[in-house]
């Protein structure tokens, strides 16, 4: 029975070891959670890949114009036929052909499609700085949200510990008979109400770790350490200089894309006009015969064989013409979307700078709001201690300073992902 026991107790350290060994940590700063995100990120991974395949896409379009090479092997038997020729029978015997085929085939179509390509692999590369950009901003924007949120929970932390301390002395003063029983349960009642508050923001943290972790290539189990402090990272003034920053749309991914996308329209109408060009082709066939058989027979299969041909378009019931019409058009939509994008772009960057004011602004007020607030809890705090407050303007004061301290963390948040936008559009 013992050693039942031992041999259960082994197991579960072996699977206890296995499991911790299988644990990922990771102790990033804003960095190096970056750089890792970029080299684990599958998006990431998928956006190169797409790169790759768009060259190989390329190669096929440059190799169907080079010379296609081809051997073929054959064995025929006729059962033992043999052909009446002028009542001469001639004998079928069996016979094997080895043949080796060379050809190439050169249109307009071909060259436009290499063209193409060409296009296809520069838009997989805008593609993927705008894939990087996404995560790095998104990396940024989890990595602020999660010191905002342990901040919140060190002053949620702060604030009850001050309630605690107020609820013992008010319970003790009860006791001697100086307060009434109702001042602490009142007082109660807000240690409940903030450790609730500090269970809340616990759990939105673990999802924003997971959410980190995510972004970062990793699953749930992952854990993740963050080496930077908000205070070390939150600089305003750097954010605020951002306004003077020109608008630049070259730079934008979005707008280099739809450039490359109106370019491959063009492109397309080229491809549609060489359906008028002539297709030329040519080929060589060398034929080897082996008769199976010492009889006499006919072998009139030559051993070279050289072919050109070229082919003329020249009807096609109006398909052509109607095939060009069309790409036209979708040229013409494109010219269009591309320009209202420029004008949406351009909206958007004077709206993004007034988000970043506003949330400049808005940052600057809740700060001294939470000062306030501060200062009014600690004094209203000392003032119950000595009695010249009840404990209703303690409630009061805790939850005014519990708003401001909410108010606060979002207002700081809302002016770094603002930043953040503002950054992604003018590509800094």
């Amino acid at each position: 029975m013992k050693k039942k026991i031992w041999t259960l107790i082994f197991a579960a350290v072996c699977v206890f070891s296995v499991t911790a060994q299988d644990t990922l940590k990771l102790e990033l700063s804003l960095e190096a959670a970056k750089q890792y995100a970029l080299e684990h990120n599958r998006m990431m991974q998928n956006a190169s890949l797409s790169v790759k395949q768009a060259y190989a896409t390329r190669w096929q379009a440059i190799a169907s114009m080079l010379p296609q090479v081809s051997a073929g092997l054959d064995y025929t038997n006729m059962c033992g036929y043999e052909m009446n020729l002028m009542n001469l029978k001639m004998a079928m015997p069996p016979y094997g052909t080895l043949s080796v085929t060379a050809s190439v085939a050169l249109s307009g179509t071909q060259i436009v499609a290499a063209l193409i390509n060409n296009l296809s692999i520069e838009m997989s590369d805008v593609n993927v700085k705008k894939t990087e950009q996404d995560i790095t901003s998104s990396v940024t924007s989890l990595y602020m949200s999660i010191l905002a949120m342990e901040k919140t929970k060190s002053l949620l932390d702060l604030n009850l510990k001050n309630l605690q301390t107020l609820y013992e002395s008010t319970a003790n003063a009860v006791k001697v008979g100086v307060m009434e029983q109702t001042n602490a349960d009142q007082i109660s009642v807000q240690v409940s109400s903030m450790q609730s508050s500090i269970n809340t923001t616990e759990r939105s943290l673990e999802m924003l770790y997971n959410s980190l972790a995510l972004q970062l290539g990793q699953g749930v189990g992952c854990y993740i350490t963050l080496t930077q402090k908000l205070d070390e990272l939150l600089n305003v003034e750097v954010a605020m200089e951002l306004l003077h920053t020109e608008l630049d749309l070259s730079k934008n991914y979005d707008y280099q894309l739809l450039q490359k996308n109106t370019e491959l329209s063009q492109k397309q109408i080229t491809m549609a006009a060489m359906n008028y060009v002539p297709t030329l082709s040519a080929y060589y066939q060398y034929s080897a015969k082996k008769y199976f058989s010492d009889e006499a027979t006919m072998n009139m299969t030559a051993p070279n064989m050289v072919g050109v041909s070229v082919k003329i378009p020249i009807w096609s019931s109006g398909v052509r013409a109607s095939t060009i019409t069309e790409k036209k058009l979708a040229y013409k939509a494109a010219q269009n979307t591309l320009a209202d994008t420029e004008d949406a772009l351009r909206v958007q960057d004077k709206q993004l700078r007034y988000n970043l004011t506003s949330a400049y602004e808005n940052y600057q007020t809740q700060t001294k709001n939470l000062d306030v607030s501060q200062r009014v809890f600690d004094n209203i705090s000392r003032k119950f201690e000595q009695g010249y407050a009840s404990s209703t303007d303690v409630t009061n004061s805790s939850i005014t300073l519990l708003a401001a301290q909410s108010d606060y963390v979002s207002a700081m948040l809302q002016m770094v992902n603002a930043h953040i936008e503002l950054k992604k559009l003018l590509n800094k």
